[in-house]
């Protein structure tokens, strides 16, 4: 019984681990704009900071200052990583005290109780962790795939002479530099992500 305790502990403080490491990372969304291999750039975000590298090695970092200038979705997910960090913590806590081979924790019955808290606790952590990774990659797919959001889609392509010349305001008559086009067939409806 007590092996089995220990692998669950083991797995449970492996499983906090891994959640701290996700929320510190800086690599929650990751864009690539790659004309060649010598100008390849690359922009990391993440929850507190963002920082960008290119192929010749220079890598700048920089972070959130306020929470006020910080996205709505990016709040959310910081609090709900932080709230699934701090039920990890506790749960380990609880876990290692509810073991039946550790001195601390009183009476079977009381260890008992202890364990199914550190339990509850585990899965409360584990769905406020998934509930920040959904709404995050939710966010994304939501963007890749709407039609109307070019902040992204515009960096990836130079058009030619059609992307300097139908910045200008002036109308000629006939074609003139309006051009309007729809969004590439690259971010169709049917791409996979």
């Amino acid at each position: 019984m007590s092996i089995a305790q220990i692998l669950a502990l083991v797995c449970g403080v492996g499983g906090f681990g891994a959640l701290v490491a996700a929320t510190t990372s800086n690599e929650w969304k990751v864009t690539t704009r790659a004309s060649s291999v010598i100008t390849a750039t690359w922009v990391y975000q993440g929850l507190w900071m963002n920082c960008a590298g290119n192929a010749l090695g220079s890598f700048h970092c920089r972070p959130h200052f306020t929470i006020f200038k910080v996205e709505g979705y990016i709040q959310a997910c910081r609090g709900l990583m932080i709230a699934a960090v701090s039920l990890g913590f506790f749960g380990s806590i609880f876990a290692l005290f509810g073991m039946k081979c550790t001195k601390v924790g009183g009476s079977d019955k009381a260890k008992a109780k202890l364990a199914c808290l550190a339990g509850i606790v585990f899965i409360l952590s584990g769905l406020c962790s998934m509930t920040g990774c959904s709404l995050y990659a939710n966010k994304i797919t939501t963007e890749f795939f709407d039609p109307l959001f070019m902040e992204q889609k515009m960096g990836y392509t130079y058009n030619g002479p059609t992307s300097v010349t139908s910045s200008r305001t002036k109308y000629h008559g006939g074609e003139g530099d309006f051009k309007t086009t729809g969004p590439s067939k690259q971010f169709d409806k049917n791409a996979y992500v």
